[in-house]
């Protein structure tokens, strides 16, 4: 995943990553679970943070897209004799899945899984020899219908806006060049040519083709679009005094969320060259400081955790002003649909 500029990206890099949860007492500390509440787990992964969350009295309904996900879960819904609920779904249908009198609590830990990661078939990994695949849910458009199908301006777009790579325009036009001659169809056949065209310079940080995958990745799985409405799908779905908690890995997700809090916090909006714009009640109010980093000590035994940013708040009992996806300033990029097979 891509940090903040000089950031490390060690999921990305492939290595095999011990499921940890990230933040993990940061996030029970902002989401208080407690007995007689219901709370919901959007990414329910490994389940570290369910099994947090049901340790400390609250029943816990949890999502995830990722069918793997699902099945490895069975044996703690087993476990749990009732109170974990475990569904198959994407976070940003949330709020059907939310009992009549609302949610406790939502929290979502986005991105790829360590175990999504480990697993060469899934493609996520270009330190692992396997198809380029890379879907989350393991159905619909994969990494090679974007690499083989995708015009090159929006491949440019693709590498540019969710990657940050700056070399996305040489990238690009390598690709099509190779594909016209063989189409990609490994993770190793994709990061080889990155290897070739941007060369690992002494002084990165990063393998040159980790920017690059991080954006076939979230574009392949629109976790953009995902969180976006995720987010508005919490609003709707949480009780007042319900909590969102968020933790997110990299600049772009980040922004989404501190643009969500920031525009549900009600404040008005404008600047001294344009009109102000009328204040509305906050849907959100804050919970503690507005962002919170993990501690040295837990990055040092977790790399997944040196880039976390956690932001929360507590849902008021003002209406929700609408979806509006203008206010989190997505790019327009190319359709998946048009790309599938």
């Amino acid at each position: 995943m891509v940090t903040d500029q000089g950031g490390g990206i060690p999921e990305a890099e492939g290595g095999p990553v011990r499921h940890i949860p990230v933040l993990l007492p940061e996030v029970l500390a902002a989401l208080e679970p407690a007995p007689g509440k219901v709370i919901l787990d959007g990414t329910f992964g490994a389940g570290g943070y369910s099994s947090a969350i049901l340790k400390a009295g609250a029943d816990v309904i949890a999502l995830d897209r990722d069918p793997t996900a699902i099945a490895a879960g069975q044996a703690q819904v087993a476990e749990w004799g009732g109170r974990l609920k475990l569904i198959h779904s994407q976070f940003s249908e949330l709020a059907a899945h939310a009992p009549e009198g609302g949610l406790d609590g939502v929290v979502l830990d986005i991105g790829v899984s360590s175990m999504q990661i480990d697993e060469a078939e899934r493609g996520f990994s270009f330190q692992r020899r396997g198809p380029l695949d890379m879907r989350m849910s393991a159905s619909g458009v994969s990494a090679a219908d974007v690499v083989n199908r995708a015009k090159v301006s929006d491949l440019i777009r693709i590498f540019g806006f969710l990657g940050e790579e700056k070399q996305a325009g040489r990238i690009a036009r390598a690709i099509e060049k190779r594909r016209a001659e063989q189409p990609f169809e490994t993770t190793r056949d994709l990061a080889g040519l990155i290897e070739v065209v941007t060369p690992r310079k002494a002084k990165d940080k990063i393998h040159p083709a980790t920017r690059v995958f991080q954006a076939l990745r979230v574009f392949v799985n629109d976790e953009l679009g995902e969180l976006a409405e995720a987010l508005f799908a919490a609003e709707q779905a949480l009780k007042p005094g319900g909590r969102l908690v968020v933790v997110s890995f990299h600049s772009l997700e980040d922004r989404i969320v501190k643009a969500f809090f920031q525009d549900r916090s009600g404040k008005a909006g404008g600047s001294r060259h344009l009109p102000m714009v009328s204040a509305r009640a906050a849907t959100f109010t804050p919970v503690g400081k507005p962002m919170v980093a993990a501690s040295e000590e837990e990055a040092s035994l977790n790399p997944r955790a040196r880039s976390a940013k956690l932001r929360a708040g507590i849902r008021t009992q003002a209406a929700s002003p609408g979806n509006d996806l203008s206010i989190f300033n997505l790019p327009e990029l190319a359709s998946l649909a048009r790309l599938g097979g």
